[in-house]
C-alpha cells in the first residue's frame, strides 16, 4: 500500500481544519447555547470557523446567542487561531517536555513564517509570554470601563473577551449588538482597542526587534532616531507601512465621510478624527465597528476593500496578504518600469525568490477573491459592493460586514466559511494544500523561448 506523504505546509491547513471540526462539535453541545436559543450545524460551523480563523463575521449575536460556556469556547478558538494551531501544539509539547524532531521544528518555522530552525523554541516562548502579558494588561485596563457598566463578574469577563479578541484581530465582542458604536466617543475604549489591534498586527518579529533595540538604546544612551536606525530592514518597512496605511487611510476616510450623517457626519470634529483613525485601523483585519458599515460611502468601501486585502504584517495575528507582500509586489512593478536590476530596501537587496513569492501571494489571493465574490453574487439579490466587501472581509480575516452576514442563506454561509478558511491558512498554503507532497524540483533546464507580452 502506497504511503501518503504530507508536507509541513499541508499539515498547517489540516490542523486548522481539525480545530474547526472540534470547535463545531463543542458549540453544538446544548449547554453552549443560551437559554431560549437553538444552534443548527451550519451556525455552529460558521461560528467555529470565524473564531478559529479570527475573522469576526457572525450569523448570530455572540453576546446573546451563546451561553458563557459557548463564549469561552469561542474565545478559546480565537486564541488558538491568533497564535496558530501549530504554535499552540508546540507550546503544549514544550511544557510537557516532549522531544522536538527536526520535522517538528520545520513545521513550527513554516507556521510562524520564520525561515530558520535554530532558536525557534526560544522565539515561541517569547511569543507566548508577550501575548499573554499584553492581553492581561489590556483586560485589566478594560475593567476600568466595563466593571462599572456590567458589574464585577461580567465586567471582568467582558474585559478579557475584548482584550483577547482585539489583540488576536478576531473582531468579536460580547458588549452588545452594535459592536463599539456605543463607545465611538470614548477615547479610552477606542484608543485601547486600537493599540491592541496594532500590536497584534505588527508581528512578533517586529516586537522583539523593537524591544531589543530599546534595551540597547537605554544601555548605550541612544536617541529615538538612532534606535530606529538600528532596527532590521523588515521592522523599518513594517513600521513605515503601518504608519502610512493607518494615517493615510484615516485621512481619506475623514474626507469621504465628513458630511455623511450615517457615519461621522453629525459628530464633533474630535470624534470625527477619532472614528476615522479607528475605521482605518479596523479595516486592517480587526473587524470592530464604531460606525455603521452599511452607511459608509462607496469611496470608503473601495478604500476599505484595499486595506482589508493588504491586512496586517507577517508573523502576527492579522490576516490579508500582509504589508511587506504588498510593498514588494508594487516594488517589483516599479523596478521593472525603471529598468532596475536590483530591488533595494533600506540599503538591503531583496531576493528574486522573495519577489516571486510576493507576486504569487497576490495572484492567488486575488483569484480567490474573484471566484468567491462571483459565487456570493450568484446568491439572489446580493450587490457587487456588498458581495466584494463581505468576501474580502472573509478572506482577509477582517470581520466587517455591510449587514449581509446574518441574512445569508445556507449556501451563502458555506461560501463565506470556505473564504474564511482559505484566508486564514494563507495563499501559499492554499495552493500547496492541493499540491503533491514530496515532488522534487525539475533538474532539466530548457532553452529560452521567444514570447511577447504587453
Amino acid at each position: 500500500m502506497k504511503r501518503i506523504r504530507i508536507s509541513p505546509l499541508q499539515l498547517i491547513p489540516i490542523s486548522f481544519l481539525i480545530v474547526i471540526i472540534i470547535g463545531t462539535a463543542l458549540l453544538l453541545v446544548p449547554q453552549a447555547t443560551a437559554i431560549g436559543e437553538s444552534t443548527d450545524f451550519v451556525t455552529a460551523l460558521f461560528t467555529a470557523t470565524t473564531s478559529t480563523c479570527v475573522t469576526g463575521l457572525v450569523v448570530v449575536d455572540t453576546f446573546s446567542h451563546w451561553s458563557v460556556l459557548g463564549q469561552v469556547i469561542i474565545l478559546f478558538l480565537a486564541q488558538i487561531g491568533g497564535l496558530g494551531v501549530v504554535a499552540v501544539g508546540s507550546m503544549i509539547m514544550l511544557v510537557a517536555r516532549k522531544k522536538f524532531t527536526l520535522g517538528d521544528r520545520i513545521l513550527l518555522g513554516d507556521s510562524l513564517n520564520i525561515d530558520k530552525t535554530r532558536g525557534l523554541l526560544l522565539i515561541l516562548v517569547r511569543i507566548f509570554k508577550g501575548v499573554f502579558f499584553v492581553e492581561a494588561v489590556g483586560a485589566a485596563l478594560f475593567t476600568i470601563e466595563f466593571i462599572p457598566r456590567f458589574g464585577v463578574a461580567k465586567g471582568i469577563w467582558v474585559s478579557i473577551f475584548q482584550s483577547v479578541s482585539a489583540f488576536c484581530n478576531a473582531g468579536m465582542d460580547i458588549i452588545g449588538a452594535d459592536s463599539l458604536i456605543g463607545y465611538n466617543s470614548s477615547g479610552f475604549i477606542m484608543g485601547l482597542t486600537m493599540a491592541l489591534i496594532i500590536l497584534g498586527g505588527l508581528g512578533f518579529v517586529v516586537w522583539f526587534d523593537i524591544l531589543d533595540g530599546i534595551k540597547n538604546g537605554i544601555k548605550e544612551r541612544y536617541g529615538v532616531g538612532t534606535i530606529f536606525s538600528h532596527l532590521s530592514e523588515h521592522s523599518k518597512l513594517v513600521l513605515w507601512m503601518t504608519f502610512i496605511l493607518i494615517f493615510g487611510g484615516a485621512a481619506l476616510i475623514f474626507l469621504a465621510e465628513y458630511d455623511n450623517p450615517s457615519t461621522i457626519g453629525n459628530m464633533p470634529l474630535a470624534d470625527k478624527i477619532l472614528n476615522s483613525i479607528f475605521q482605518s485601523v479596523t479595516f486592517r483585519t480587526a473587524g470592530f465597528a464604531s460606525v455603521s458599515q452599511k452607511g459608509l460611502t462607496e469611496t470608503t468601501c473601495v478604500l476599505g476593500i484595499i486595506l482589508m486585502f493588504i491586512g496586517g504584517s507577517p508573523v502576527g495575528t492579522a490576516g490579508g496578504i500582509k504589508t511587506v507582500t504588498a510593498f514588494l509586489f508594487f516594488m517589483n512593478a516599479f523596478s521593472y518600469v525603471r529598468k532596475e536590476k536590483e530591488n533595494v530596501i533600506f540599503n538591503r537587496s531583496v531576493s528574486h525568490e522573495l519577489m516571486r513569492k510576493a507576486s504569487a501571494i497576490v495572484f492567488i489571493s486575488m483569484s480567490a477573491v474573484f471566484i468567491m465574490t462571483l459565487l456570493l453574487m450568484s446568491r439572489t439579490g446580493i450587490a457587487l459592493t456588498d458581495a466584494s466587501y463581505e468576501t474580502i472581509s472573509a478572506i482577509g480575516t477582517v470581520g466587517l460586514s455591510r449587514n449581509l452576514t446574518p441574512t445569508l442563506d445556507a449556501g451563502g454561509r458555506i461560501i463565506i466559511i470556505i473564504a474564511m478558511y482559505l484566508g486564514r491558512i494563507g495563499p501559499i498554503s492554499m495552493a500547496l494544500f492541493f499540491t503533491k507532497a514530496g515532488k522534487s524540483e525539475k533538474k532539466i533546464l530548457h532553452s529560452e523561448g521567444t514570447f511577447y507580452v504587453g
